[in-house]
């Protein structure tokens, strides 16, 4: 395919990953008002999160499966319309409990989004020149990340929050139809369909009963209870289950056989490690903004740019050099180094720390970031067989919203620990600072005794600087949860294995059967494809063929990329 075809063929791809993200992250500068509104907990706040990474994570393997299995454009087609109906449905809930639900269902739509688009590049797009292609991604991802938390803060301080839910609706209209116009698929073979839902029971049972313990221990029961016994042993049980299912099963839901190959087993851990980093920084950093600096929804958004411009230039700038030179781990090691700093460093911030220097900080997270996510995909799809593509992306990216959905869960849930620890050692000044407020004493004591998350920037000042304090330190803790699992990323990543890109897209791989097609960008391994069919002579007097295009025909290797 031409340049220009591909670009194309991706319009629709890009918009519908557009589509994804503006709706998630439209929300994310106005979620403490959201809540506040809602009366809604900082247990609330993170499950309005984590229902929404969930029910991505789990999903995501089963449209990988359904990618190998039939037609991949009217799925993706279908993942757009379940996310933006779900999300427009959001606009409307009238309690907490009932976006979480919402939210959940745009999970199922957002895991079918991410999984589809990475198998449908790879069938019209070879892995070596992925790189630049993923610039795209990389930068629509970025604007729509930068975009949707400005344009979520403006909604909400205009015409109120629940428009954030409703802005989605005409791009995802328009990118059905472009969808519809403009991507071709190949096409391949389909097998008959076998989904594994008792594969589906298992895994959900076993993921949900994890974060809810996490989520409700120290808070609702203690730690060590019949509670902790019950939830961590089901969850445990039903993951074993969910193992010898997969072992036995016919079509199952993760190959576990794709842990045979190193890259791939490697990749999952690092990729783990990306999705703590990445979902806990877009969720917690917008709750620090407001909560620890004052600041409104829309200054909110503008605060995290830095992060977005250190994603948006190393995803488009690393891209675009390893489709040039090819090479791809120098650079997935130098991204999970400035993973482990950013991590770091942000576990040291406060309220009144210099936010040029929280700026630095968040610009190496984000870089980090860009550098590692869609990277680890890549070099996945590379060593995959074919007819794996699907579940082999899915795989990498179930993994990395899973590690996405215990990061956020773990780190909301050491947030209200903190958050609650703290609130207990300064009673008594927050007691002085009540007292100091005269008339309107009364009614601060209802709202912090609602036990609703406040929204700090309103308060007294005798009480903000309080709680930004209070709100400063937890949710730099909750950072440096993020520190070891960026350093196992590390690890994963120098032991991956540094094979080189191969320049055959899924679909030529497939027709060309297979043969020894690890080796195809090899020059040594050209050897080993032989031609079958006749060869073609050519007349260099009848003909304004270049004298390459004649050695081409001579010897039959014209239809064979490099």
């Amino acid at each position: 395919m031409t340049h220009r075809r591909v670009l194309e063929a991706l319009s629709g791809l890009l918009l519908g990953m557009f589509v994804s993200m503006l709706a998630s992250t439209v929300v994310s500068s106005s979620l403490p008002v959201i809540i506040h509104d809602l009366n809604g907990t900082q247990t609330s706040f993170t499950w309005v999160v984590t229902a929404t990474l969930l029910t991505t994570a789990i999903s995501t393997p089963i449209w990988g499966k359904l990618a190998d299995l039939t037609n991949r454009k009217v799925l993706f087609q279908l993942a757009i319309a379940i996310f933006v109906l779900a999300t427009a449905a959001a606009g409307f809930s009238q309690n907490a409990e009932m976006l979480i639900a919402f939210r959940a269902v745009q999970g199922l739509g957002a895991g079918g989004l991410a999984a589809l688009s990475q198998v449908l590049m790879a069938d019209i797009i070879s892995p070596r020149e992925r790189g630049r292609y993923m610039g795209l991604f990389g930068a629509v991802m970025a604007v729509a990340t930068v975009g949707g938390p400005l344009l979520g803060g403006v909604i909400t301080d205009a015409w109120g929050w629940r428009w954030n839910f409703y802005v989605a609706l005409p791009f995802a209209i328009a990118a059905l139809i472009i969808v519809q116009r403009t991507l071709q698929v190949p096409a391949v073979a389909r097998r008959k369909v076998s989904i594994d839902y008792l594969g589906i029971v298992l895994l959900s049972a076993a993921v949900s009963l994890l974060l809810i313990w996490v989520t409700l221990a120290g808070s609702s029961f203690d730690w060590w209870s019949i509670n902790t016994v019950l939830m961590v042993g089901g969850a445990v049980l039903a993951a074993i289950l969910f193992v010898v299912v997969e072992l036995r099963v016919k079509e199952p839901l993760v190959p576990l056989t794709l842990f045979r190959n190193r890259t791939f087993s490697l990749a999952v851990v690092a990729s783990i490690a990306t999705g703590i980093a990445m979902f806990g920084a877009s969720v917690f950093l917008s709750q620090y903004m407001q909560s620890a600096r004052g600041a409104t929804p829309t200054e909110a958004g503008l605060m995290t740019i830095p992060m977005i411009a250190g994603l948006l230039l190393a995803s488009i700038g690393v891209g675009a050099v390893i489709t040039r030179f090819g090479k791809w781990k120098p650079y997935l090691i130098v991204g999970s180094v400035l993973l482990i700093a950013g991590a770091f460093l942000l576990s040291t911030i406060h309220y009144d720390t210099n936010f040029a220097v929280v700026s630095v900080y968040m610009f190496l997270l984000g870089a980090g970031v860009g550098m590692t996510m869609q990277n680890l995909v890549l070099v996945v799809q590379n060593t995959s067989k074919p007819t794996e593509i699907g579940v082999a992306s899915s795989g990498v990216t179930f993994f990395r919203s899973l590690g996405g959905t215990i990061g956020v869960s773990v780190m909301g849930a050491a947030l209200a620990s903190s958050v609650t620890g703290q609130l207990g050692d300064r009673a008594t000044e927050i007691q002085t600072a009540i007292m100091s407020l005269g008339d309107q004493a009364q009614t601060w004591v209802a709202q912090l005794q609602s036990g609703s998350l406040p929204e700090v920037r309103l308060m007294p000042d005798a009480l903000r600087v309080i709680f930004e304090d209070v709100y400063a330190t937890g949710i730099a803790h909750s950072f440096l949860i993020a520190v070891p699992f960026a350093v196992l990323s590390l690890l994963a990543i120098v032991f991956l294995p540094n094979k080189p890109l191969t320049t055959m897209t899924t679909s030529e791989r497939l027709q060309a059967g297979e043969a020894d097609l690890a080796t195809v960008s090899v020059p040594e391994g050209m050897g080993v494809l032989t031609a079958t069919g006749a060869v073609r002579t050519v007349d260099a007097e009848q003909t304004d063929a270049s004298p390459g295009d004649l050695a081409d025909a001579a010897t039959g290797t014209s239809g064979v990329r490099r």
